[in-house]
Protein backbone atom coordinates (compact mmCIF):
# COMPACT_ATOMS: atom_id res chain seq x y z
CA UNK A 1 0.00 0.00 0.00
CA UNK A 2 1.39 3.07 -1.00
CA UNK A 3 1.82 6.31 1.22
CA UNK A 4 -1.22 8.16 -0.21
CA UNK A 5 -3.34 4.92 -0.55
CA UNK A 6 -3.16 4.61 3.04
CA UNK A 7 -6.20 4.25 4.98
CA UNK A 8 -7.28 6.82 6.70
CA UNK A 9 -6.59 7.13 10.44
CA UNK A 10 -9.35 7.55 12.72
CA UNK A 11 -9.50 9.79 15.90
CA UNK A 12 -11.47 9.97 19.11
CA UNK A 13 -11.51 13.15 20.74
CA UNK A 14 -12.35 12.84 24.85
CA UNK A 15 -13.94 16.27 25.53
CA UNK A 16 -14.92 19.42 24.18
CA UNK A 17 -13.99 22.30 26.12
CA UNK A 18 -11.66 25.06 24.95
CA UNK A 19 -8.80 23.11 24.10
CA UNK A 20 -11.16 20.31 22.71
CA UNK A 21 -13.05 22.48 20.11
CA UNK A 22 -10.14 24.07 18.89
CA UNK A 23 -8.26 20.48 18.18
CA UNK A 24 -11.91 19.74 16.19
CA UNK A 25 -11.99 22.84 14.49
CA UNK A 26 -8.38 22.40 13.12
CA UNK A 27 -8.83 18.63 12.15
CA UNK A 28 -12.20 19.94 10.20
CA UNK A 29 -10.51 23.56 9.02
CA UNK A 30 -6.75 22.04 7.86
CA UNK A 31 -8.08 18.36 6.79
CA UNK A 32 -6.33 18.32 3.47
CA UNK A 33 -3.10 20.34 4.67
CA UNK A 34 -3.07 17.33 7.74
CA UNK A 35 -3.66 14.70 5.30
CA UNK A 36 -0.85 15.83 2.99
CA UNK A 37 1.55 15.97 6.06
CA UNK A 38 0.49 12.60 7.65
CA UNK A 39 0.00 10.70 4.36
CA UNK A 40 -3.44 9.61 4.93
CA UNK A 41 -6.72 11.69 5.76
CA UNK A 42 -7.59 12.13 9.34
CA UNK A 43 -10.81 11.43 10.52
CA UNK A 44 -12.66 12.25 13.60
CA UNK A 45 -14.87 8.94 14.49
CA UNK A 46 -16.46 10.70 17.82
CA UNK A 47 -16.29 13.16 20.39
CA UNK A 48 -17.44 12.36 23.92
CA UNK A 49 -18.56 15.16 25.79
CA UNK A 50 -20.84 15.26 29.16
CA UNK A 51 -23.75 17.12 27.89
CA UNK A 52 -25.02 15.78 24.49
CA UNK A 53 -28.10 18.77 24.48
CA UNK A 54 -25.72 21.70 24.33
CA UNK A 55 -24.98 23.16 20.94
CA UNK A 56 -21.64 22.12 19.31
CA UNK A 57 -19.86 23.88 16.13
CA UNK A 58 -20.03 20.26 14.84
CA UNK A 59 -21.98 17.53 13.54
CA UNK A 60 -24.26 16.36 16.55
CA UNK A 61 -23.29 12.81 14.42
CA UNK A 62 -19.94 12.66 15.59
CA UNK A 63 -20.77 13.36 19.65
CA UNK A 64 -21.43 10.73 22.49
CA UNK A 65 -21.51 10.55 26.24
CA UNK A 66 -19.90 6.90 26.33
CA UNK A 67 -16.41 7.34 26.38
CA UNK A 68 -15.62 3.99 27.19
CA UNK A 69 -16.89 2.34 24.17
CA UNK A 70 -15.19 4.96 21.46
CA UNK A 71 -11.58 4.15 23.10
CA UNK A 72 -12.18 0.73 22.35
CA UNK A 73 -13.94 1.11 18.46
CA UNK A 74 -11.88 -0.59 16.11
CA UNK A 75 -12.12 2.35 13.28
CA UNK A 76 -10.47 4.25 16.30
CA UNK A 77 -6.79 4.43 15.81
CA UNK A 78 -5.91 7.38 17.96
CA UNK A 79 -7.55 8.81 21.32
CA UNK A 80 -6.86 12.36 22.33
CA UNK A 81 -7.78 13.14 25.89
CA UNK A 82 -8.43 16.69 26.93
CA UNK A 83 -11.32 15.70 29.73
CA UNK A 84 -8.97 16.92 32.64
CA UNK A 85 -9.13 15.33 36.25
CA UNK A 86 -7.21 11.93 37.25
CA UNK A 87 -9.29 9.12 37.77
CA UNK A 88 -11.76 8.88 34.76
CA UNK A 89 -9.02 10.04 31.97
CA UNK A 90 -6.28 7.46 33.47
CA UNK A 91 -9.02 4.47 33.31
CA UNK A 92 -10.04 5.76 29.89
CA UNK A 93 -6.75 6.08 28.80
CA UNK A 94 -5.23 2.74 30.12
CA UNK A 95 -8.48 1.07 28.46
CA UNK A 96 -7.61 3.13 24.75
CA UNK A 97 -3.61 1.67 25.03
CA UNK A 98 -4.74 -1.72 26.28
CA UNK A 99 -6.76 -2.19 22.87
CA UNK A 100 -4.09 -0.71 21.08
CA UNK A 101 -4.48 3.09 20.42
CA UNK A 102 -2.23 5.77 20.57
CA UNK A 103 -3.00 8.39 22.63
CA UNK A 104 -2.20 12.27 22.85
CA UNK A 105 -2.97 13.91 26.02
CA UNK A 106 -2.70 17.39 27.68
CA UNK A 107 -3.67 16.02 30.91
CA UNK A 108 -0.38 17.41 33.06
CA UNK A 109 -2.10 16.53 36.52
CA UNK A 110 -2.32 12.94 35.64
CA UNK A 111 0.76 12.55 34.07
CA UNK A 112 2.13 14.06 36.80
CA UNK A 113 1.64 10.73 39.30
CA UNK A 114 0.90 8.33 36.43
CA UNK A 115 3.72 8.52 33.44
CA UNK A 116 5.23 5.59 33.99
CA UNK A 117 2.19 3.71 34.43
CA UNK A 118 0.66 4.82 31.00
CA UNK A 119 4.35 4.63 29.35
CA UNK A 120 4.84 0.95 30.16
CA UNK A 121 1.01 0.27 28.91
CA UNK A 122 1.80 2.23 25.76
CA UNK A 123 5.15 0.51 25.53
CA UNK A 124 3.59 -2.90 26.05
CA UNK A 125 1.17 -2.09 23.31
CA UNK A 126 3.64 -1.02 20.88
CA UNK A 127 1.90 2.66 20.35
CA UNK A 128 2.66 5.86 21.29
CA UNK A 129 1.96 7.82 24.11
CA UNK A 130 2.24 12.16 23.36
CA UNK A 131 1.86 14.90 26.19
CA UNK A 132 3.54 18.16 24.75
CA UNK A 133 0.80 20.09 25.50
CA UNK A 134 0.99 19.09 28.99
CA UNK A 135 3.89 21.52 29.69
CA UNK A 136 3.25 25.24 28.62
CA UNK A 137 0.96 25.29 25.95
CA UNK A 138 2.11 26.14 22.61
CA UNK A 139 5.75 25.92 23.19
CA UNK A 140 7.98 23.29 21.95
CA UNK A 141 9.49 21.70 25.39
CA UNK A 142 8.75 18.32 25.52
CA UNK A 143 9.86 16.96 22.20
CA UNK A 144 13.23 19.15 22.53
CA UNK A 145 14.26 17.52 25.83
CA UNK A 146 13.43 13.81 24.93
CA UNK A 147 14.78 14.30 21.06
CA UNK A 148 16.42 17.05 20.50
CA UNK A 149 19.02 16.87 23.43
CA UNK A 150 18.77 12.87 23.51
CA UNK A 151 22.34 12.88 23.05
CA UNK A 152 23.20 15.52 25.86
CA UNK A 153 23.41 15.69 29.38
CA UNK A 154 20.83 18.20 30.92
CA UNK A 155 21.24 19.94 33.91
CA UNK A 156 19.24 22.54 34.59
CA UNK A 157 15.14 23.16 33.54
CA UNK A 158 13.69 26.17 34.79
CA UNK A 159 11.27 28.46 34.27
CA UNK A 160 7.97 30.20 34.58
CA UNK A 161 5.12 27.27 33.74
CA UNK A 162 1.84 28.86 34.94
CA UNK A 163 0.47 31.95 33.21
CA UNK A 164 -2.18 32.67 36.15
CA UNK A 165 0.39 33.24 38.40
CA UNK A 166 3.03 35.20 35.93
CA UNK A 167 -0.22 37.67 34.99
CA UNK A 168 -0.80 37.99 38.85
CA UNK A 169 2.46 38.86 39.76
CA UNK A 170 3.78 40.99 36.64
CA UNK A 171 0.40 43.16 36.75
CA UNK A 172 1.27 43.42 40.71
CA UNK A 173 4.87 44.95 39.42
CA UNK A 174 3.84 47.02 37.19
CA UNK A 175 0.72 48.83 38.85
CA UNK A 176 2.03 48.53 42.47
CA UNK A 177 -1.55 46.55 43.44
CA UNK A 178 -1.54 43.82 46.26
CA UNK A 179 -2.39 40.13 45.63
CA UNK A 180 -6.14 40.17 46.05
CA UNK A 181 -6.66 43.32 43.66
CA UNK A 182 -4.91 41.58 40.92
CA UNK A 183 -6.25 37.95 41.74
CA UNK A 184 -10.04 39.53 41.28
CA UNK A 185 -9.17 40.86 38.30
CA UNK A 186 -7.35 38.37 36.48
CA UNK A 187 -10.93 36.56 37.76
CA UNK A 188 -12.62 39.29 35.79
CA UNK A 189 -10.07 38.79 32.76
CA UNK A 190 -10.66 35.15 32.52
CA UNK A 191 -7.19 34.32 33.62
CA UNK A 192 -7.66 32.57 36.96
CA UNK A 193 -10.31 30.46 37.75
CA UNK A 194 -13.53 30.74 39.82
CA UNK A 195 -11.00 28.27 42.06
CA UNK A 196 -7.62 29.55 41.24
CA UNK A 197 -5.84 27.12 44.01
CA UNK A 198 -4.07 24.62 42.09
CA UNK A 199 -2.12 27.87 40.04
CA UNK A 200 -1.56 31.15 43.35
CA UNK A 201 -0.60 27.72 44.96
CA UNK A 202 1.63 26.42 42.94
CA UNK A 203 -0.39 22.60 42.34
CA UNK A 204 -0.24 23.23 38.37
CA UNK A 205 3.36 24.71 38.14
CA UNK A 206 4.61 21.25 39.97
CA UNK A 207 2.94 18.93 38.10
CA UNK A 208 4.63 20.47 35.25
CA UNK A 209 8.33 20.13 36.71
CA UNK A 210 7.42 16.77 37.66
CA UNK A 211 7.21 15.88 34.11
CA UNK A 212 10.09 18.14 32.96
CA UNK A 213 12.46 16.39 35.84
CA UNK A 214 11.22 13.21 34.80
CA UNK A 215 12.38 13.86 31.36
CA UNK A 216 15.43 15.75 31.75
CA UNK A 217 16.98 13.50 33.76
CA UNK A 218 15.81 9.89 32.73
CA UNK A 219 14.19 9.07 36.31
CA UNK A 220 10.61 8.77 37.35
CA UNK A 221 9.49 12.15 39.17
CA UNK A 222 5.92 12.86 40.53
CA UNK A 223 4.12 16.03 41.45
CA UNK A 224 4.77 14.90 45.73
CA UNK A 225 8.40 14.56 44.61
CA UNK A 226 8.21 18.48 43.90
CA UNK A 227 8.91 20.86 46.80
CA UNK A 228 6.33 23.49 46.27
CA UNK A 229 5.22 27.02 47.56
CA UNK A 230 2.92 29.90 45.85
CA UNK A 231 2.37 33.40 45.69
CA UNK A 232 -0.63 34.14 47.90
CA UNK A 233 1.61 35.74 50.52
CA UNK A 234 3.58 38.01 47.76
CA UNK A 235 3.22 41.40 48.32
CA UNK A 236 3.40 45.18 46.51
CA UNK A 237 6.23 45.90 49.50
CA UNK A 238 7.94 42.66 47.93
CA UNK A 239 8.04 43.61 44.59
CA UNK A 240 9.04 47.26 45.42
CA UNK A 241 12.04 46.16 47.93
CA UNK A 242 13.01 43.51 44.58
CA UNK A 243 13.03 46.25 42.22
CA UNK A 244 15.57 48.37 44.66
CA UNK A 245 17.75 45.13 44.26
CA UNK A 246 17.39 45.07 40.08
CA UNK A 247 15.07 42.13 40.64
CA UNK A 248 11.72 41.22 39.65
CA UNK A 249 9.52 38.26 41.30
CA UNK A 250 8.44 35.25 39.00
CA UNK A 251 7.15 31.91 39.91
CA UNK A 252 9.61 29.58 39.22
CA UNK A 253 9.46 25.58 38.46
CA UNK A 254 12.96 24.81 38.66
CA UNK A 255 14.65 20.95 38.00
CA UNK A 256 18.11 20.49 38.93
CA UNK A 257 20.96 17.73 38.67
CA UNK A 258 22.77 18.34 42.07
CA UNK A 259 25.78 16.26 42.18
CA UNK A 260 27.64 16.50 45.83
CA UNK A 261 31.48 16.58 46.75
CA UNK A 262 31.35 12.90 46.02
CA UNK A 263 30.40 12.45 42.68
CA UNK A 264 26.41 11.61 43.83
CA UNK A 265 24.23 12.77 41.54
CA UNK A 266 20.70 13.79 42.68
CA UNK A 267 17.22 15.48 41.49
CA UNK A 268 16.10 18.72 42.96
CA UNK A 269 12.05 19.34 41.55
CA UNK A 270 11.00 22.53 42.84
CA UNK A 271 8.51 25.68 42.98
CA UNK A 272 8.32 28.71 44.22
CA UNK A 273 8.22 32.54 43.65
CA UNK A 274 11.71 33.45 44.11
CA UNK A 275 13.73 37.20 43.04
CA UNK A 276 14.95 37.01 39.58
CA UNK A 277 17.57 39.90 38.07
CA UNK A 278 16.01 42.05 35.22
CA UNK A 279 19.14 40.92 33.39
CA UNK A 280 17.85 37.48 33.63
CA UNK A 281 15.98 36.21 30.40
CA UNK A 282 13.07 34.92 32.17
CA UNK A 283 12.35 38.43 34.28
CA UNK A 284 11.21 39.99 30.96
CA UNK A 285 8.31 37.02 30.63
CA UNK A 286 5.11 38.77 31.58
CA UNK A 287 1.49 38.50 31.08
CA UNK A 288 0.33 35.33 30.68
CA UNK A 289 3.28 34.33 28.74
CA UNK A 290 5.46 31.20 29.73
CA UNK A 291 9.01 30.43 28.70
CA UNK A 292 11.67 27.84 29.76
CA UNK A 293 15.35 27.72 30.12
CA UNK A 294 17.07 24.68 29.95
CA UNK A 295 20.99 24.12 30.08
CA UNK A 296 22.83 21.07 28.82
CA UNK A 297 26.50 20.29 28.84
CA UNK A 298 27.00 20.64 25.52
CA UNK A 299 24.10 22.66 23.64
CA UNK A 300 24.48 25.49 26.43
CA UNK A 301 21.31 27.99 27.59
CA UNK A 302 18.18 27.17 25.29
CA UNK A 303 15.17 29.38 25.60
CA UNK A 304 11.54 28.42 24.78
CA UNK A 305 9.17 31.22 25.11
CA UNK A 306 5.83 31.82 24.07
CA UNK A 307 1.53 31.39 24.54
CA UNK A 308 1.37 28.81 27.63
CA UNK A 309 -2.25 28.18 27.88
CA UNK A 310 -5.43 29.21 25.68
CA UNK A 311 -7.77 26.78 23.30
CA UNK A 312 -5.55 27.40 20.34
CA UNK A 313 -2.20 27.50 21.55
CA UNK A 314 -2.70 24.40 23.44
CA UNK A 315 -4.52 22.72 20.54
CA UNK A 316 -1.23 23.97 18.22
CA UNK A 317 0.91 21.51 20.43
CA UNK A 318 -2.06 18.79 20.33
CA UNK A 319 -2.23 18.36 16.71
CA UNK A 320 1.60 18.55 16.43
CA UNK A 321 1.44 15.46 19.13
CA UNK A 322 -1.77 13.99 16.73
CA UNK A 323 -0.06 14.56 13.56
CA UNK A 324 3.34 12.63 14.98
CA UNK A 325 1.36 9.49 16.31
CA UNK A 326 -0.56 9.59 12.75
CA UNK A 327 2.64 9.48 10.90
CA UNK A 328 3.76 6.78 12.92
CA UNK A 329 0.47 4.56 12.43
CA UNK A 330 1.31 5.23 8.27
CA UNK A 331 4.60 4.50 7.94
CA UNK A 332 5.15 1.84 11.17
CA UNK A 333 7.56 3.81 13.18
CA UNK A 334 6.84 4.67 16.91
CA UNK A 335 7.84 7.47 18.75
CA UNK A 336 10.40 7.66 21.52
CA UNK A 337 9.62 5.11 24.66
CA UNK A 338 10.26 6.48 28.30
CA UNK A 339 13.63 6.69 29.40
CA UNK A 340 14.15 6.02 33.54
CA UNK A 341 17.67 4.57 33.09
CA UNK A 342 19.11 6.84 35.57
CA UNK A 343 16.64 6.70 38.37
CA UNK A 344 18.16 9.36 40.30
CA UNK A 345 17.19 10.23 44.30
CA UNK A 346 15.59 13.19 44.68
CA UNK A 347 17.19 15.70 47.35
CA UNK A 348 15.28 16.92 49.88
CA UNK A 349 14.66 20.53 49.82
CA UNK A 350 16.89 21.05 52.97
CA UNK A 351 20.55 19.88 50.97
CA UNK A 352 20.00 22.26 48.02
CA UNK A 353 21.85 25.27 47.99
CA UNK A 354 19.65 28.95 47.56
CA UNK A 355 20.04 32.04 48.42
CA UNK A 356 17.43 34.13 50.50
CA UNK A 357 15.98 37.46 51.02
CA UNK A 358 14.23 38.42 54.47
CA UNK A 359 12.49 41.24 54.88
CA UNK A 360 12.09 41.86 58.95
CA UNK A 361 10.40 44.82 60.87
CA UNK A 362 13.24 45.56 63.28
CA UNK A 363 13.44 47.68 66.66
CA UNK A 364 15.65 50.95 65.83
CA UNK A 365 18.12 50.62 68.18
CA UNK A 366 21.81 49.99 68.35
CA UNK A 367 23.29 46.76 68.41
CA UNK A 368 20.16 45.45 66.44
CA UNK A 369 22.38 44.45 63.21
CA UNK A 370 24.73 42.88 65.08
CA UNK A 371 22.18 40.62 66.70
CA UNK A 372 20.78 39.62 63.02
CA UNK A 373 24.05 38.85 61.64
CA UNK A 374 25.23 36.82 64.38
CA UNK A 375 22.09 34.40 63.99
CA UNK A 376 23.31 34.28 60.14
CA UNK A 377 26.87 33.81 61.21
CA UNK A 378 26.06 30.85 63.76
CA UNK A 379 24.78 28.83 60.70
CA UNK A 380 27.27 29.69 58.41
CA UNK A 381 25.44 31.38 56.21
CA UNK A 382 27.15 34.41 54.73
CA UNK A 383 25.35 37.86 54.01
CA UNK A 384 25.96 39.32 50.72
CA UNK A 385 24.10 42.43 51.48
CA UNK A 386 22.07 44.01 54.19
CA UNK A 387 19.87 47.48 53.98
CA UNK A 388 17.42 49.18 56.41
CA UNK A 389 14.82 51.47 55.73
CA UNK A 390 12.62 53.60 57.27
CA UNK A 391 13.25 54.44 61.34
CA UNK A 392 11.90 54.37 64.36
CA UNK A 393 8.37 52.13 64.63
CA UNK A 394 8.78 51.98 60.99
CA UNK A 395 12.18 50.55 60.86
CA UNK A 396 12.79 47.49 58.16
CA UNK A 397 15.98 45.70 57.28
CA UNK A 398 16.15 43.17 54.47
CA UNK A 399 19.10 40.91 54.63
CA UNK A 400 20.48 38.79 51.07
CA UNK A 401 22.51 36.33 51.92
CA UNK A 402 25.00 34.34 49.39
CA UNK A 403 24.39 30.80 48.34
CA UNK A 404 23.78 27.94 51.48
CA UNK A 405 22.25 24.92 52.49
CA UNK A 406 18.56 25.42 52.31
CA UNK A 407 17.91 24.25 56.14
CA UNK A 408 20.53 26.56 57.30
CA UNK A 409 18.73 29.37 55.95
CA UNK A 410 15.04 28.03 57.13
CA UNK A 411 16.56 27.40 60.77
CA UNK A 412 18.14 31.43 60.51
CA UNK A 413 14.81 32.43 59.81
CA UNK A 414 13.10 31.00 62.34
CA UNK A 415 15.95 31.77 64.86
CA UNK A 416 15.57 35.44 63.73
CA UNK A 417 11.75 35.14 64.70
CA UNK A 418 12.36 34.16 68.30
CA UNK A 419 14.52 37.26 68.88
CA UNK A 420 13.14 40.66 70.92
CA UNK A 421 14.90 43.14 68.43
CA UNK A 422 12.79 41.30 65.35
CA UNK A 423 9.35 42.33 65.68
CA UNK A 424 8.30 40.48 63.09
CA UNK A 425 9.67 38.38 59.75
CA UNK A 426 7.21 39.73 57.34
CA UNK A 427 9.03 38.01 53.92
CA UNK A 428 10.99 35.18 52.90
CA UNK A 429 11.81 34.47 49.43
CA UNK A 430 14.85 32.68 47.72
CA UNK A 431 17.36 34.70 45.28
CA UNK A 432 17.45 32.52 41.61
CA UNK A 433 19.57 33.06 38.22
CA UNK A 434 22.45 34.74 39.68
CA UNK A 435 26.25 33.15 39.81
CA UNK A 436 26.93 33.70 43.59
Amino acid sequence: MTEHSHRPIGVAVLGMGNVGAEVVRILLQNADDLQARVGAPIEIRGIAVADLGKARACATSLLTDDPAALVKRPDVDIVVELIGGIDVPRTLIASALEHGKSVVTANKALLADYTGELATLAADAKVDLYFEASVAGAIPVIRPLMQSLAGDTVQRVAGIVNGTTNFILSAMDADGEDYDVVLAEAGRLGYAEADPTADVEGYDAAAKAAILASIAFHSRVTAGDVHREGISSITAADLASAATLDCTIKLLSICERIVDSAGRQRISARVYPALVPLTHPLASVNGAFNAVVVEAENAGRLMFYGQGAGGAPTASAVLGDLVMAARNKVHGGRGPLESTYASLPIAPMGDVNTRYYVSMKVADRPGVLATVAGEFSARNVSIATVRQEGAEENARLIVVTHRAPDSALSETVDALTELDSVLSVSSVLRLEGTDD
